[in-house]
């Protein structure tokens, strides 16, 4: 039986497909071995995945975020401890996962835009380039994170309207104090602010709220996507809950930098899966 798994920072999407080739599909909290240890890793797996899976697993294919390649051997063990009578188990990067899921076996630039963002330029097979994306710190231009992290950026530095400035402070409880203690305190910021994407995208008609996503979408495709050679020659495509549900923004935003835009995907756990399935 294969096990395949599509990791973000706030779930894990996974896939079995067993003898009759049935796909059952579980989900579990989000892994990141960059930012989590290897202990709270393995006691996600041992207590909300293992439990569920009702069939002998013999091979695994773990796509996830953090998944570098300092981190690979490190993913590849915990899925042993976890399923020791596996004769095949493989990490790899979301990014591959990503362009595998959306490319095909053709030529293109992947891109990532879930919590945080990722890009690449892949020639069917494999990834030729990819630029660094730095992490909600350094990078993750237009990522959840990021989109959140300006959000509150904006309404420390008062750059919001008093429309929503209130309403963040009457039904959000945002205050100077709470950001401070969950963004520099608390595990995982990342999700945290990531969390606000849902308020952007309800309130995306507000001019100050729409001036926060397009900057975003601007700086990713500046400093990520234009970066590669011929970009332009390329379909763009993307994959992630942040392209899905800002797809007609990112369209709009990607039309105006003469960018052509493929497949937008929620999620390629299912495409991931066939590919799988069908290579062995």
């Amino acid at each position: 039986m294969i096990l395949v798994a599509d990791s973000g920072s706030t779930k894990t999407s996974w896939c079995v497909i067993d003898s009759s080739e049935n796909y059952n599909y579980i989900e579990t909290n989000g892994l990141n071995p960059c930012l989590q240890s290897e202990e709270v890793i393995l006691n996600e797996l041992q207590t909300n995945l293992f439990p569920k899976i009702t069939c002998e697993i013999s091979r695994i294919f773990y796509y996830g975020t953090g998944v570098t390649s300092e981190k690979q051997p490190v993913m590849t063990e915990i899925l042993k401890k976890v399923f020791p009578q596996a004769i095949t188990v493989e990490a790899y990067s979301d990014l591959l996962g990503s362009a595998r899921s959306v490319c095909g076996n053709n030529a293109g630039i992947a891109c990532i835009l879930g919590t945080g963002s990722n890009s690449c330029l892949f020639d069917g097979k494999n990834i030729i380039d990819a630029v660094n994306c730095g992490g909600y710190i350094l990078g993750d231009e237009g990522s959840g994170a990021v989109l959140g992290r300006n959000l509150l950026n904006a309404f420390l530095k008062r750059d919001l309207s008093e429309k929503i400035h209130d309403d963040l402070v009457k039904n959000h409880n945002l205050s100077y104090g709470y950001i401070v203690e969950k963004v520099y305190k608390t595990p995982m910021a990342n999700t945290w602010m990531a969390s606000f994407t849902k308020y952007l995208n309800e309130n995306q008609n507000e001019p100050c709220i729409r001036k926060i996503i397009t900057e975003s979408f601007e700086a990713f495709f500046v400093k990520n996507v234009e970066k590669y050679a011929d970009y332009k020659n390329h379909k763009v495509h993307f994959i992630g809950s942040i392209a899905y549900h800002f797809k007609p923004i990112l369209e709009e935003i990607a039309k105006r930098r003469q960018i052509t835009t493929g497949n937008i995907i929620q999620a390629p756990i299912t495409e991931l899966a066939n590919y799988h399935k069908n290579i062995q």
